[in-house]
């Protein structure tokens, strides 16, 4: 996966997440499905955060972009940041 692609990843992640905040509101689901959606995405962001980075500095000390592979969520999840 290339960064652009990464990136248009990330955008509709965040996309995904506002939508899940206005049905909440709009009272088209519970607290609790909105919760588990948010988790779900939230996941993925941190994965698709993570591999970017994981290519950036790949290519800024001179290694293969393309050789980065995406990590598992329990694994990213446990980052500070």
């Amino acid at each position: 996966m290339e960064d652009q692609e990464i990136l248009e990843r990330i955008r509709d992640l965040i996309g995904t997440e506002h939508a899940l905040r206005s049905r909440l509101a709009a009272g088209e689901m519970t607290s609790e499905e909105e919760q588990a959606a948010l988790r779900s995405a939230e996941n993925a962001l941190d994965q698709c955060w993570d591999l970017l980075r994981q290519r950036r500095a790949r290519r800024e000390f001179g290694g293969d972009p393309g050789l980065a592979r995406p990590r598992a969520a329990s694994e990213v999840e446990g980052y500070l940041q």
